[in-house]
């Protein structure tokens, strides 16, 4: 944790920024705001009207675009890669993780269809079985057979009755980079239709989204510019004639044309690559006083923005500096392993996850026997040096998911997770032949070593004291016994 006095500095840095900002900012703005009385019409054009679609095309990427993020993840999950080629079992399982995912990341559905039973499994059980004459599925079968990595289409949500939903489609591809089902996430469209309204609201400007040939995909709840809606064409609207002449599908860019009425209108083009859509930002002309304000609040915007990504960019690098000084307070400098501090934490979310789901937990306490020795004899350079490959020699015993560290000195501990009992012996026995065998080198000197290991299997109402102690205990039978062997403290062994 930082003090409160680097706390406090941090901010007195941050703010002092922040006022010197603001202030050039401000200077900045209201000499431009009397520069560019002239220049109102190109400042629409050029710099008003593309950073506002900027502006909504970021908004865009954090709440519509963040499904596809979201469904890429799941299509690469190893837990549902590793479900679906283990056979399926299970059900609740995957109808669990796709209800975590639907709840943690905020969507509407989440689902997975396997290719090799066709099921479709939802965040509420089993939906059903996909079939190729179903006008339901058929987007399913389009997916199998596509080259691209997902897509997005607009349909029912079966799941929610028959809500229209925004789903995001994902082809999930095994180890080997062969189809095997679909994962995705659902994003209700009325959902999306209140984040155009907020987006007009806010930017004072008509939003809508079409595809390539200019049909309305979506738009606000009372339709976008000249009152279109979703499903409707460009060309439905008289009031796009003149544009539409010259430009007849959606072109990026800025453009300018007028209404049937006389009243000059602004329009900016951008492609959004992620969705395949056109993002279709338009603004009426007005009062040459109003002009000349949203100019200045344009300024104003810009500057805040600038502001706000300068403090966010400081405070990131602030974080990530606390980060890593917390990272290095959590691993052992020497051997590069988790610490004491560290092991603490990992131990005892690993312990709750045993007691709550009634599985294994064996701790292995580790001790290099006769170390001081070695210390005395060839100097503590050559012990730090044993110390990193005996780390070593541990790694290459355990399996990613266990728990190892450096307890202190010459003693390691490791927890092993849904590990019974004659497994995480042979898992100390492995350890301890490898020790024994091995030949330590510093100096192109041969140094050889034995570890002494002590078991103890965790057991109900066991704290993690209670199951280290039992682990210090065995280890100084196997130490008192002659070192180089594994006794254990585990009902139902009577491995000494």
């Amino acid at each position: 944790m930082p003090s409160p006095s680097a706390l406090f500095s941090q901010r007195s840095l941050i703010l002092a920024l922040l006022l010197l900002l603001a202030c050039g900012f401000l200077a900045t703005s209201l000499l431009s705001y009397y520069a560019s009385r002239g220049a109102i019409r190109d400042g629409i054009v050029n710099t008003e009207l593309p950073l506002t679609s900027d502006t909504v095309y970021s908004e865009i990427q954090k709440d519509l675009i963040r499904p596809v993020l979201i469904s890429s993840m799941m299509a690469q999950d190893t837990f549902l890669r590793d479900w679906v080629l283990g056979g399926e079992q299970d059900t609740t399982r995957v109808t669990r993780y796709l209800g975590e995912v639907m709840g943690s990341q905020v969507t509407c559905t989440s689902f997975f269809v396997s290719d090799r039973s066709l099921t479709y499994y939802q965040a509420k059980g089993v939906l059903k079985q996909v079939r190729p004459d179903a006008w339901r599925d058929a987007w399913y079968f389009r997916l199998r057979q596509s080259n691209k990595p997902y897509e997005i289409n607009v349909d029912l949500d079966m799941a929610n009755q028959d809500k229209l939903t925004v789903f995001i489609n994902h082809r999930v591809l095994d180890y080997q980079q062969r189809f095997i089902g679909a994962a995705g996430v659902g994003l209700s469209v009325e959902s999306v239709v209140r984040l155009i309204d907020d987006y007009q609201r806010r930017y004072q400007r008509s939003v809508l989204f079409t595809d390539a040939q200019g049909k309305v995909l979506l738009t606000g709840s009372d339709g976008g510019p000249h009152g279109l809606r979703a499903g409707q064409q460009l060309a439905d609207s008289n009031q796009w004639q003149a544009l539409l002449a010259r430009m007849p599908t959606p072109t990026t860019g800025s453009h300018e044309y007028t209404d049937n009425d006389g009243h000059s209108h602004f329009l900016n083009v951008r492609l959004l690559p992620e969705l395949g859509w056109y993002l279709l930002v338009d603004k009426r002309e007005t009062g040459a006083l109003e002009r000349i304000r949203q100019s200045l609040y344009l300024n104003l915007a810009i500057c805040a923005m600038i502001t706000l990504v300068v403090l966010s960019l400081l405070n990131a690098m602030v974080k990530r500096h606390q980060d890593n000084a917390e990272a290095l307070a959590t691993l052992d400098s020497l051997t590069g392993l988790p610490n004491r501090r560290s092991f603490d934490l990992l131990a005892g979310q690993a312990l709750v996850e045993a007691q709550r789901d009634s599985a294994p937990l064996v701790a292995l306490l580790i001790d290099l026997d006769h170390f001081k020795a070695l210390n005395d004899t060839h100097g503590h350079l050559a012990g730090d040096e044993v110390l990193r490959q005996f780390a070593n020699v541990l790694q290459s015993s355990l399996r990613q998911s266990d728990i190892l560290c450096r307890w202190g000195g010459e003693e390691f501990i490791v927890l092993l997770r849904e590990a019974e009992g004659r497994q995480a012996i042979e898992v100390a026995e492995k350890i301890r032949r490898r020790t024994e065998q091995l030949t330590f080198s510093y100096a192109d000197q041969p140094l050889r070593l034995t570890a002494s290991i002590g078991l103890s299997a965790l057991q109900r109402g066991d704290s993690l004291h209670n199951l280290l102690t039992r682990a210090d205990h065995a280890l100084y039978r196997a130490k008192q016994g002659g070192r180089n062997r594994v006794c254990s403290e585990m009902p139902g062994t009577d491995h000494a």
